[in-house]
């Protein structure tokens, strides 16, 4: 009978009695331990051995990619869903160095900070070295020589250009011909270098009076080409003094209306303002020039010589007023604070060949017509001090006028200062091929003393045409032994 007092049935027990029957004998003697965890650690062992997983893959040895190349944007790279599938073998056979495949990096690899140095073989360099020919390699010598200190080569020579470069044909100015150089003409060079040596001295309070060495400028309109330079005289550089001369290139109005406006001055020798004073003069003819263009450009356009003549003169006889004035601010003698005038004036219009010059005082006016240059201003005679016209060639007019009181202009509203300077005036018709050269006196003295400087020139500045402005400086600069002082000059070339 049960607890709950129910009689069960005899075949229900019987598998309860042969499996608890106390009396029954035990199967024998076992010396495994049999407590719960020692059961429950059996079956898990069991299970384990039953349901064995696959053996873990080992991770792949990281590829460090090449700096030089991860950072190019444009790499091809497959897509994550055409990554070739890993295989995880337990054991991968290793491939040699020389032909295992190239593994994808990781997405997330570290690459290494701007600072450090790159890993690899160093790449292209970013600079342009002319590629050096390549030596001819020795006859390999009959005996082997003796073992010696290795030589590193020189890397300056890396960088040394070859013969060809060196001496290169490609001209500085564009043209076709060699780089200008600075070049001298007679037996012996001069005595000073070729090239600037000493600043002139300066203080807080002169440095809007200082003047570069060299000025340089050019333009072309209508049918004549424009090449202008001033360079401070050899003696000038050794000795640090300022450049005297000064040059002035200046357009006013526009297109065929147009007036070009080229003055050449030169300060006195000695004078310790005469660069200032060349300046002035340059400054203020400019400015009476422009104040009066359109009438000055009208008159030149249709030939009228004789307003031309007295308007101009006028304008030349204020500026050396003004000169006067300064002088007198400055406590200095009106001589000490003078300049040399020359000046030119050009139309802008292609149907007009008329050029005009005027001026005051030393320098030169030449002209070079078919290989041979002319003196547009020859020696002034004794007898031409009461005051005479004379004929140049072709008919051109060369007046100069002492003391002579000129009719009101037309172009001043004012009146003049009485008038002290010699003023000369011309106005001629250049020729298709003629070069027209206005200069200073240390310019215009070697053209007329020394044979060889206008033969070189004639030879260089014939046809073809006009030379750049780096071949024209050095043209300008050719110097001669016993000419020192600064060299201002201006040419036009007609086409």
């Amino acid at each position: 009978m049960s607890q709950q007092g129910e009689k069960p049935a005899a075949h229900e027990d019987d598998w309860w009695r042969k499996l608890y029957d106390e009396t029954a004998p035990d199967t024998g003697p076992s010396s495994a331990p049999d407590s719960l965890d020692d059961r429950f650690d059996s079956v898990s062992d069991t299970v384990s051995e039953a349901v064995e997983p696959e053996p873990e893959p080992e991770p792949l040895p990281e590829v460090r990619p090449d700096p030089r190349t991860a950072w190019d944007p444009y790499r091809e790279q497959a897509p994550p869903s055409e990554e070739p599938e890993r295989k995880l073998e337990p054991e991968p056979e290793p491939v040699p160095v020389a032909t295992q495949a190239a593994v994808p990096g990781p997405r997330n690899t570290v690459f290494p900070a701007p600072w450090e140095a790159p890993a690899g073989p160093p790449g292209p360099r970013t600079f342009a070295v002319p590629k050096l020919p390549e030596p001819e390699p020795p006859p390999a010598p009959l005996t082997p020589p003796a073992a010696g200190p290795t030589t590193a080569p020189d890397p300056v020579a890396l960088h040394e250009l070859p013969p060809d470069w060196a001496a290169s044909d490609a001209p500085a100015d564009g043209g076709g011909g060699a780089r200008p150089l600075v070049d001298h003409l007679g037996d012996r060079p001069p005595t000073y270098d070729a090239e600037p040596a000493a600043l002139p001295a300066a203080t807080s309070e002169n440095l809007d009076a200082l003047v570069p060495d060299t000025v340089l400028d050019g333009a072309r309109y209508g049918t004549y080409t424009l090449r202008a330079a001033s360079v401070r005289g050899d003696s000038a550089r050794f000795r640090g003094e300022p450049r005297r001369d000064a040059l002035l290139t200046a357009r006013f109005g526009a297109a065929e209306s147009a007036l070009v406006l080229v003055a050449v001055a030169g300060g006195v020798r000695g004078g310790e303002g005469a660069h200032l004073a060349a300046a002035d003069a340059c400054r203020w003819i400019g400015g009476a020039v422009a104040r009066s263009h359109a009438r000055l450009s009208e008159d030149i356009r249709a030939g009228r010589r004789a307003d031309l003549k007295s308007g101009l003169h006028r304008l030349t006889d204020r500026t050396y007023g003004k000169l006067r004035a300064r002088a007198a601010e400055l406590g200095v003698e009106p001589g000490e604070y003078t300049t040399s005038l020359r000046c030119l004036l050009l139309s802008a219009d292609p149907d007009c060949r008329t050029r005009v010059f005027f001026g005051v005082g030393s320098g030169g006016l030449f002209r070079l017509r078919d290989g041979l240059w002319q003196d547009l201003e020859p020696v002034i005679p004794e007898e031409a001090a009461s005051g005479v016209s004379e004929a140049g060639p072709d008919g051109d007019r060369l007046t100069m006028d002492l003391q002579i009181t000129t009719p009101p202009s037309p172009y001043s509203d004012g009146p003049a200062p009485p008038p002290a300077e010699l003023f000369r005036f011309r106005a001629s018709v250049a020729r298709p091929g003629d070069t027209l050269l206005l200069c200073s006196n240390g310019f215009a003295e070697p053209m007329r003393d020394e044979p060889e400087l206008p033969d070189e020139l004639a030879e260089r500045w014939g046809p073809p045409g006009p030379p750049g402005l780096p071949a024209f400086l050095a043209d300008t600069q050719l110097r001669i032994k016993g000419y020192a002082d600064d060299r201002t000059c201006a040419a036009v070339w007609e086409a």
